[in-house]
């Protein structure tokens, strides 16, 4: 039988395994980029990779900002906690996909990536997939209140990923890096820009 905590500072309590796994994420990002500054022949770079690059990372602050909303859930439970924890976890291992820990089987970023892009977009599925449960988590009225365009956004999102997985095309993952960092940053600031 699960215990229940009705408690406001639970959340607090929760926040820190999410900063610490959000912060893993960041780093993960912030020591990739670096690279192509220590060693800028070593790795070419690939524009798509990047531009994914940034997506995680906005994406990465961006759910740190938003699970300021956890702070309405009255009730903890274990699943729920090991839920978040999932969650975020994710982000985690999408900053790790673009980031190898070794590149020495690859001709650079370009290849790699798209070796890998089914991992990559598949994560990206799930992420948008999961962050449903959790709008739906922090309450009805914070789902609704984004309107029909978040669980549209978060389905196309989702769909587009998991055809991406199976496109060789490098100009169709080009397109759309540029549109999802464009809409995710259009969404952030419509939706987000301030927390209440």
């Amino acid at each position: 039988m699960s215990q229940t905590i009705a408690n406001p500072d639970v959340y607090l309590h929760v926040r820190v395994i999410i900063g610490i796994i959000l912060g893993l994420s960041v780093s993960r990002l912030l020591n990739g980029v670096s690279r192509f500054a220590q060693h800028p022949l070593r790795n070419p770079v690939f524009v798509t990779h990047l531009l994914w690059v940034a997506f995680a990372f906005l994406c990465v602050v961006h759910f740190w900002w938003f699970e300021f909303y956890l702070a309405s859930v009255r009730i903890w439970t274990f699943e729920l906690y090991t839920f978040i924890i999932v969650y975020a976890s994710l982000y985690f291992i999408l900053c790790a996909t673009l980031f190898p820990d070794s590149m020495a089987e690859y001709a650079g970023y370009e290849d790699y990536f798209m070796s890998r892009r089914k991992w990559f977009y598949g994560l990206i599925a799930v992420i948008f997939l999961v962050d449903l449960v959790d709008t739906a988590i922090k309450g009805s009225a914070h789902f609704h209140s984004f309107g029909f365009v978040y669980p549209v956004r978060n389905i196309v999102y989702s769909s587009v990923a998991i055809y991406a997985m199976f496109v060789s095309d490098k100009r169709f993952h080009l397109a759309i890096a540029i549109l999802a960092l464009a809409f995710q940053i259009f969404w952030i600031l419509r939706a987000f820009s301030t927390l209440q």
